[in-house]
């Protein structure tokens, strides 16, 4: 069987490798440079080794999209972020469709991975798939979604250990859809009743972790106006079998601070507004300005000019130990204490530079050379637990802030 990937990110690349194993598979981007860098062994996402890389003989890399004209089945893997207002952003899913029904022929099987609302792919996919093809749903190709959980960074849970659900446009396109996916998979597959079923499933397994999330977020609010330890309320409830641990923090990334949005999108255009789920997102979204906020009023309480105070940012992934700076929401804590006209560096040995640059604007350091009035650490890398921060204070009464509760407690001034 020839397949093709295409989007060579987080979740396109291994599932190449993957399915690489059994089948011909195509890796398909537009980014040639990503392209280019993949042949020659080298994946800036640091997913997949250039051992690896190299070694797959039935997997090749393309940004020609003749190359695969030639594959009966396409699985469509690139982001579906959300704009500046907060609304999904499907335009390079249907970018992808349209590409893909260009060269669309009687047979084949398109799959969708990405992260969308419930009805998406039928309503929104496979017109643009007919319009380039010019061939009819359902009777000349078909449609499947399986909905990523890649977890970046986590070299525990990967893509052959998660659990996958499948599903397909009629009975036996979901039992070959299931059948392709249980060749990888090894922690097995579950079948869904339908791919609206598939999609809404994904959907609600970031929408939950989300409120759970702002739970936590909105007591550390609360505990910071009574002046008491919010880890310290959460180890102790934790004694109860049935408690579930979540802890606050900044919430970013490609799936949990975004797929909320695409869940209430769908809720909208049927005439609900939800109001749990854009909630828990509100108090989400607050969380940079009650990190930066606390730390001015820690440098007030020291006497410390806040103006021109310079401050040191630690991580600006949106998460620990992967260099995925997408959607991160470190970088409102960054732009508050600006507004404050602090003076702000940000040091993450994971994040790439020159991505962080074109993106946000910043220049990261190096390495750390300063001294400063605050230092805040926002991702929990492991490079950081062991930082000996003291050398990095300007004095004794610079303002150590905790976001990820990694350091001694007893050695910063406040916590998450």
């Amino acid at each position: 069987m020839r397949i093709a990937v295409i989007g060579l990110g987080y979740v396109g690349l291994p599932l190449a490798i993957e399915f690489a194993r059994y089948h011909e598979v195509i890796g398909f981007d537009i980014n040639t440079q990503r392209v280019e860098e993949l042949k020659k062994g080298i994946d800036r996402t640091k997913e997949v080794s250039e051992e690896i890389l190299l070694s797959r003989k039935s997997l090749a890399f393309s940004s020609d999209i003749t190359d695969i004209a030639k594959c009966i089945v396409y699985i469509i893997t690139v982001p579906t972020p959300i704009n500046r207002y907060k609304s999904p952003d499907i335009e390079p899913l249907l970018k992808a469709s349209g590409m893909v029904g260009l060269v669309l022929k009687k047979g084949d099987l398109v799959i969708y991975e990405s992260t969308v609302y419930p009805g998406c792919t039928e309503e929104d996919c496979v017109p643009e798939l007919e319009a380039k093809s010019g061939l009819q749903y359902n009777v000349d190709f078909f449609c499947g979604y399986s909905p990523e959980r890649i977890n970046p960074g986590d070299k525990k849970n990967t893509l052959v250990t998660i659990q996958k659900i499948t599903s397909g446009s009629t009975p036996e396109i979901a039992a070959m859809v299931d059948d392709l996916y249980k060749d990888i998979i090894v922690a097995g597959t579950y079948q869904a009743s339908s791919i609206k079923i598939a999609e809404a499933a994904k959907a609600i397994e970031n929408a939950q972790r989300d409120l759970n999330i702002s739970f936590v977020n909105e007591l550390a609010y609360i505990f910071d106006r009574m002046g008491i330890d919010t880890q310290e309320v959460l180890d102790a409830a934790a004694t109860k079998w049935n408690f579930l641990k979540f802890k606050p923090g900044l919430v970013g990334g490609h799936c949990i601070g975004v797929d909320p949005y695409y869940l209430a999108h769908k809720a909208e255009s049927l005439g609900y507004h939800p109001q749990v789920i854009l909630s828990g997102r509100r108090v989400n979204d607050q969380m940079g300005m009650f990190v930066a906020n606390k730390v001015v009023r820690l440098l007030i309480g020291k006497g410390i000019p806040v103006k021109h105070a310079k401050a040191l940012v630690l991580g600006i992934t949106f998460k620990e130990n992967c260099p995925d700076t997408r959607n991160t929401r470190v970088i409102d804590v960054i732009h508050e204490l600006e507004a404050s006209y602090m003076q702000v560096d940000v040091y993450d040995p994971y994040a790439n530079a020159e991505a962080v640059k074109k993106e946000y604007g910043i220049n990261l350091l190096p390495v750390i050379q300063d001294t400063y009035e605050a230092i805040i650490l926002c991702v929990a890398h492991n490079e950081f637990v062991q930082l000996n921060f003291e050398a990095l204070k300007s004095g004794p009464q610079s303002v150590v802030f905790d976001t990820k509760s990694i350091w001694d407690k007893t050695l910063v001034d406040a916590r998450l």
